[in-house]
């Protein structure tokens, strides 16, 4: 908690606020001054300092409160001392815990039976000077004795244990002090982080949570509504600034940002107030995190409400999220709808019955008492007559059961029952230490420091059970385990504000697993806000941050082609794998397209009917060619080679089949090597055919005997011998690199074109190369042949056969390598048909018109020139 005023009670005006390291200076200055003064005799300088609230024992426990803790309006004449602060009621009610506890422990049988526990209870005000000053009193003394002229500075006070403080500020004041002296120090509601620093603070333990897990809890509660752009206030000492310190850190780790982040105090001149306002008013975020006492935020919202700034979502620290007196002061309904962390729930049976029998007269006369209960009822005890203000009388008979205000509002009893649990945590300490049985020993003669540190090293030890249930324990850094309820305001009829717990975080799970809420129910009274820089990114975009911006604020860029992000917010787009690609929304991979020449396609359908035309049409030549197969005109240049080409045109008609499909091993190793060998075996036909004309007139010249050589038998092993190299070509291809299936990603970006790899080039070229070189040899013989006699001369058919063969090819190379996908498939079938048809046509149509059309051409004597049928 932050400190509750940074004033003295006795010694400062409201327009005399020092810094609070002037007055420890000059408290300095005193003491050498002091230590330098050769007076004989030790004499008390300044005012005493008397506890509040005392009482005798065996062991002495000390406490330290914030009694009075605002100031008065009124105007000082420094011509006397300031009038005291204002009573503040409601922190009496902390030191009334203590003194229940402390009177529990007396009345019981079972922990320290035989030792009476006594107390003496300081005023601190809230400030961190006077907390130094009340720590080195509670240390070694600084009280009117009952000898003054004998020993006056001597007496010791020293104090087993303190209770307080309650705010964060003041505690660190008193923990440095007494540090050195391990007098055990346990306070209720100081949550500042640092205060877990043994090595500053070796005796600090406390009852409450370190702002450590809180503001973790809190980061992760913004978190979890997906605030990603909120705003922050602070009070401006240790609990505000060591807080908000540890939120932000885990807020960025979180992806949280925050639009600005301002420290408050409640003592800030107006201007400076008024800054801040206006960047609330500034800013686009709709959230705000407030780390403040319920005191601060008190003077916030009188600010808040002249500015009209409602509509915004506020998340609270424990340090005024469930303050009673907060919620009634938001007449304005600035706060409607907050949520924040509080202590869980608590009950301590007898602790209300024991604060409502409080009777000022029955107290020893205790000025305190008096000035707590004319505060309490608005009155007075032996007003004078003289007074300017007359007030009623106070009869001390006023029942505090009719009475509504802060001492009366049980709201608090969670830090009620921290103060109630560092009373036992102390007393359980002396059980163990005193070896409590039926009596304890009541052995304390050592030195007090001796003592103190036994008792402290016995209270890190203790774990016990309170009458209500409760465990009691601390860890290493003397924090307690880490629980809280998630508060929610809600808003009911009259201005009243419930204080609804909608959810628990135990930092405890966060052994086991990352802290997680665990939410009851959650209802909000107004629709939960959206508080973003930017709106999230929806699947198929991604996140670009905007420059000079925070991380929360960025664009969403469109994922390119072939990449998606199918989660909201994302950094990055995933590239999709290489056989899928992106949707239209870019939020999911799809397979891509297949693309090869199916039979379905109207091109695939094309081709194969003309493939299986060239293919009839071949049968049909061939059927005509066996029906006429004693004519001249079929015997007139072996017969067999025709019926030989006509079988490996028939093959190649059907080779053409094999590009289209599906492309599968067997069909890509079969395709190259079947349009290799049997256009070879065409060729071959065609040269012997060609090879056999040419002799056959060179065969006419006297003495020549070439035709010896190119006999049937002849002819027949020359086309086995080409073919066979072709085929052995064939073989070492698929040998050493055969044609296989694969997938071509190249392309095109959406689509898989599936085609036959080569395997290896150099075989296919082979292939190729051997084609052309026949060809062109066959192109060669027959243009040696053109100028035979025309009635027998098919040489000039051949030659313009060939002609549009190797035309078709050559135009093949440059088509096929530019064409994409399937199309290169096609050109390839085309050239395939092309040249078959060419061969078909050119020599066999000829002959074919001959025997259909013109069979009195079909005679020897025509064949050999001899007579001419007009």
């Amino acid at each position: 908690m932050p400190p509750s005023g940074l004033v003295l009670c006795d010694s400062m005006t409201s327009t005399q606020r020092w810094p609070e390291q002037g007055w420890a200076l000059l408290q300095l200055l005193l003491v050498v001054l002091l230590s330098q003064a050769e007076e004989p005799v030790c004499r008390q300088r300044g005012d005493p300092e008397s506890p509040q609230l005392f009482k005798h024992g065996d062991i002495i426990l000390g406490g330290t409160f914030s009694f009075h803790s605002r100031w008065k309006d009124r105007q000082e004449t420094y011509m006397h001392k300031p009038l005291p602060l204002e009573f503040n009621a409601s922190f009496n009610t902390f030191a009334q815990s203590m003194l229940f506890a402390i009177e529990e422990i007396n009345n019981s049988t079972d922990l320290l039976p035989g030792v009476s526990l006594g107390y003496k209870i300081y005023d601190t005000c809230g400030s961190i000077a006077r907390s130094v000053r009340v720590a080195l009193t509670l240390t070694n003394g600084n009280e009117i004795v009952s000898a003054p002229s004998e020993e006056p500075c001597t007496k010791p006070a020293q104090v087993q244990a303190i209770m307080g403080e309650t705010s964060s500020s003041p505690t660190t004041a008193i923990a440095t002090v007494i540090g050195p002296f391990h007098i055990p120090m346990i306070s209720h509601f100081a949550t500042c982080a640092c205060l877990s620093d043994k090595s500053k603070y070796p005796s600090f333990l406390r009852t409450i949570p370190s702002d450590y897990y809180q503001s973790r809890a809190l980061a992760q509660l913004v978190k979890h509504f997906g605030w990603t752009w909120v705003g922050a206030i602070r009070a401006n000492n240790d609990y505000g600034n060591n807080g908000m310190a540890t939120f932000i850190e885990i807020a960025q780790q979180l992806d949280i940002c925050l639009e600005y982040s301002v420290s408050f105090f409640r003592t800030d001149p107006s201007d400076k107030i008024q800054k801040m306002i206006e960047i609330i008013k500034a800013s686009t975020s709709r959230v705000i995190v407030a780390f403040l006492s319920h005191m601060d935020m008190d003077v916030l919202i009188h600010e808040l409400s002249h500015h009209n700034l409602i509509g915004y979502q506020w998340v609270g620290s424990e340090g005024w999220i469930f303050d009673s007196q907060t919620a009634a002061t938001d007449k304005y309904h600035i706060l409607d709808g907050a949520i924040g962390l509080s202590i869980p729930k608590a009950h301590v049976s007898g602790l209300k019955a024991f604060m409502m029998n409080v009777k000022p007269l029955n107290s020893s006369n205790n000025k305190m008492f008096t000035e707590f209960w004319e505060t309490l009822f608005s009155c007075k005890f032996n007003q004078s007559k003289s007074s300017a203000e007359i007030q009623r009388d106070c009869t001390g008979q006023e029942d505090l059961t009719g009475v509504q205000n802060s001492f009366t509002d049980m709201s608090l009893m969670p830090i009620f029952n921290n103060v109630y649990k560092g009373v036992y945590a102390v007393a359980h300490a002396l059980h163990s230490m005193l070896s409590c049985n039926k009596t304890c020993t009541k052995d304390l003669q050592l030195d007090p420091i001796t003592v103190s540190s036994m008792i402290l090293q016995h209270i890190q030890n203790i774990h016990f059970k309170t009458k209500d249930g409760e465990e009691v324990y601390f860890n290493e850094n003397g924090d307690p385990a880490a629980k809280y309820e998630i508060i929610n305001w809600q808003p009911r009829e009259k201005g009243i504000v419930d204080f609804v717990s909608v959810g628990l975080y135990d930092a405890s799970l966060s052994r086991l697993v990352e802290a997680t809420y665990i939410f009851l129910t959650l209802f909000l009274l107004m629709q939960v806000p959206v508080s973003v820089c930017s709106e999230k990114c929806p699947p198929g975009t991604r996140k670009v941050l905007q420059k000079g911006k925070p991380v929360c604020c960025y664009d969403c860029i469109r994922c390119a082609e072939g990449e998606i992000s199918n989660i909201t917010d994302s950094v990055t787009c995933t590239r999709c794998p290489p056989e899928f690609w992106s949707n239209n929304r870019r939020d999911a991979c799809i397979k891509k397209e297949a693309v090869f020449l199916s039979f379905e396609e109207i091109m695939g359908a094309l081709l194969t009917t003309a493939s299986l035309f060239g293919t009839c049409m071949t049968a049909l030549v061939a059927y005509i060619f066996f029906r006429n197969r004693k004519t001249p005109i079929v015997r007139a240049n072996n017969s067999e080679l025709s019926f030989l080409l006509l079988f490996s045109l028939t093959l190649c008609f059907l080779c053409s089949l094999t590009f289209i499909g599906r492309p599968s091993e067997w069909s890509c190793m079969l395709r190259h090597t079947a349009f290799g060998i049997t256009f070879v075996l065409c060729i071959s036909c065609v040269l012997g055919k060609t090879m056999v004309v040419l002799m056959a007139f060179r065969a006419t010249l006297p003495g020549s005997n070439v035709m010896k050589w190119f006999g049937p038998a002849q002819q027949r092993l020359s086309v086995l011998g080409v073919t066979l190299i072709q085929i052995i070509i064939c073989i070492l291809w698929l040998i050493i690199s055969p044609p296989f299936p694969s997938m071509n990603f190249k392309e095109f970006k959406d689509k898989i074109i599936l085609e036959c790899a080569l395997g290896s080039a150099v075989g296919f070229w082979a292939v190729l190369g051997y084609i052309g070189l026949l060809a062109v040899l066959c192109f060669i013989c027959a243009f040696l042949a053109r100028k035979l006699p025309d009635n027998f001369n098919e040489a000039k058919f051949i030659t313009f056969s060939m002609l549009i063969f190797c035309a078709v090819w050559i135009t093949f190379i440059p088509a096929y390598v530019s064409s994409p996908g399937k199309f290169s498939v096609a050109v390839e079938i085309f050239a395939i048909l092309a040249s078959s048809f060419g061969l078909l046509i050119c020599i066999f149509i000829p002959k074919c018109y001959i025997i259909l059309l013109r069979p009195e051409k079909n005679t020897k004597k025509n064949m050999m020139g001899k007579g001419a049928i007009k």
